[in-house]
């Protein structure tokens, strides 16, 4: 699909790479850009209309796609970074994790389908993560519902498909957020990730691999799983 004349929503817009993306789909002349926030007085990105949704309160969610009926691409960003390994984590934030990548990303996804199957041609962007595929102890819990939030973005793309929507899955490593402010490695750049998914989008592409992290790693793990 073209960005350029596209209708956009974009969750999590207020910090971070919701931000990114939100500007970037501004400056690619989207007709409109919604910018989706839990505090919709905290967006301030020239050009965008604000909206409240909170993506684990299904009235929110509905209250939003209610307001952007006229959406044509879905960006599915929006997340948490309570990190927990599966054993010693307190299990109601591990739960938490699930709630919030998994299930309320598909709160956002169902709210919004029909409008993107009656907008068509369409797409959605999941941002996913290099922890989609690599799961290491300490972040058990954010692996996991990565993981499952993959798993639930090739079985949307392929629902989507009969009805001219797209889904592609964007996966990346660090990124020069808050988020991962107090973690001591190479970061990407969010504008420049931004950029790349929005290319994935417009080219039609399943995944997009948006830093040399995230290569290395998927192409280590089809050669030999047990070398990671």
């Amino acid at each position: 699909m073209r960005i350029e004349g596209s209708v956009a929503f974009v969750t999590g817009a207020n910090r971070g790479l919701g931000r990114q993306l939100a500007k970037e789909l501004v400056a690619r002349g989207a007709a409109k850009v919604y910018a989706g926030a839990r505090n919709a007085e905290t967006i301030d990105i020239e050009g965008v209309i604000p909206v409240q949704i909170d993506i684990t309160d299904p009235a929110s969610v509905e209250a939003a796609a209610a307001a952007a009926s006229d959406v044509t691409l879905l960006i599915n960003n929006a997340g948490t970074s309570s990190f927990n390994g599966l054993l010693s984590g307190p299990l109601d934030e591990i739960r938490a994790q699930m709630e919030t990548h998994y299930f309320g990303t598909l709160s956002v996804t169902r709210a919004f389908a029909p409008h993107l199957i009656a907008n068509a041609p369409g797409a959605v962007l999941n941002v996913l993560s290099v922890l989609s595929w690599l799961h290491p102890g300490e972040v058990g819990a954010y692996s996991a519902a990565k993981a499952a939030l993959w798993a639930q973005t090739d079985s949307l793309r392929e629902e989507f498909a009969a009805h001219g929507v797209g889904v592609t899955a964007l996966h990346v490593g660090y990124m020069d957020t808050d988020m991962v402010a107090s973690v001591d490695a190479p970061k990407a750049d969010p504008a420049t990730v931004a950029a790349a998914a929005l290319d994935g989008v417009e080219n039609g592409l399943i995944e997009v691999l948006a830093d040399d992290l995230t290569r290395q790693i998927k192409t280590a793990l089809a050669a030999d799983r047990g070398a990671i």
